[in-house]
């Protein structure tokens, strides 16, 4: 007898997740365009209203705007095509109810990382919503499945493995950035299926598997397929397109900048993100960057301590301030080479096979 699949899942006629990108890197531009293609497009929750007039008096109210009007948006540029999910942050303030502003503006999907989201499922049971983790471990994917059978007898739609070639934040130690320890994403593929195929059984069901973190080539995807994967997460080759959100001097940082360096840093998320080496990340290096306001948004972060602001620094970023802006980037910047459409990407990807 074949397993069930959710039926939402069967919209994906590409299987390729665009990554979340706060802030401002992917909003409904990015995220409809790319669905218009038939793969999940994301909006990221983070700071989405941070063009907002009255942004800095109500982030709270502003980023529940820009929810809802970047929702729209997507859905508009679809054609009714792929799906649509939002990226939420564990470690946001406020997170149960950014999820709910999400379910509430109607989006496909919730897929949540920079923790686990051992809540989520009491969040979205009211909801038809298909809701997805990130993880980097097999031991992550275990605590975080056996919490969601135990408390609310459900298991995940779908699994997000994002390996350590990812930009933004990352969830792996220190020592196995640093040192290059971290297991490759296809050897964490194989240490998680176990684990997913357990709760595959006991559910009767298909949990897909994205592998996300340096997925920039049919090859790479070819790959994660033959091993069981459904398909990729994929984010920064989907930074330097037309369709993106952010400002023009950020994609440009993408395509000439002088020496492509990255580097990790440790964020105020309370985990070490890769991104692009400029004059804020040297800054960083030598001590602290002293915030300039604080919009109480992130749980572990202490205006008073904090090494600089995560949101400052994303929101100048997003803007085209690339000099105090934080560019967070993924491993496979070097292949960027050129400004291309969100399809010319996902067809270099597929191979011209849709």
């Amino acid at each position: 007898m074949a397993r069930f699949i959710n039926i939402k899942l069967k919209k994906l006629t590409t299987p390729i997740i665009q990554g979340g990108m706060g802030v401002g890197i992917s909003l409904g531009n990015l995220a409809g365009s790319v669905m218009a293609e038939g793969g999940m497009g994301v909006i990221s929750l983070a700071h989405p209203g941070y063009r907002k007039e009255d942004f800095m008096k109500n982030p709270f109210k502003a980023n529940e705007q820009a929810v809802h009007e970047e929702v729209k948006k997507a859905r508009e540029l679809s054609q009714e095509k792929g799906l649509l999910a939002v990226n939420a942050m564990c470690a946001i303030n406020r997170y149960d109810e950014y999820v709910k502003v999400a379910l509430d503006a109607g989006v496909d999907a919730i897929i949540s990382g920079a923790g686990l989201p051992l809540s989520l499922p009491a969040i979205t049971k009211d909801y038809d919503v298909l809701i997805a983790p990130i993880i980097s471990s097999a031991k992550a994917c275990e605590l975080l499945l056996k919490s969601w059978d135990r408390h609310y007898n459900c298991t995940a739609d779908f699994i997000v493995i994002e390996g350590p070639e990812a930009g933004g934040h990352l969830g792996f130690k220190p020592e196995e950035l640093f040192e290059h320890q971290a297991k490759d994403v296809y050897t964490l593929l194989e240490e998680v299926k176990p684990v997913v195929h357990h709760y595959e059984e006991k559910y009767d069901c298909i949990i897909p598997i994205f592998l996300a973190g340096g997925m920039n080539t049919k090859e790479k995807i070819d790959q994660a397929i033959r091993q069981g994967a459904t398909g990729a997460q994929v984010a920064t080759s989907f930074i330097p397109t037309i369709e993106c959100d952010a400002d023009t001097q950020f994609k440009e940082m993408f395509l000439h900048h002088p020496s492509k360096e990255l580097a990790l840093i440790k964020s105020p998320v309370g985990y070490y993100g890769r991104a692009l080496v400029n004059p804020l990340t040297k800054k960083l290096e030598e001590g602290r960057v002293k915030p300039n306001f604080c919009l109480k948004c992130i749980k572990p972060c202490d205006f008073n301590t904090t090494p600089f602001c995560i949101s400052e620094a994303l929101i100048e970023a997003a803007k085209g301030n690339v000099i105090d802006g934080l560019v967070f980037s993924g491993a496979t910047i070097q292949d960027l080479d050129k400004l291309r459409t969100v399809k010319e990407v996902i067809d270099e990807l597929m191979g011209g096979q849709r």
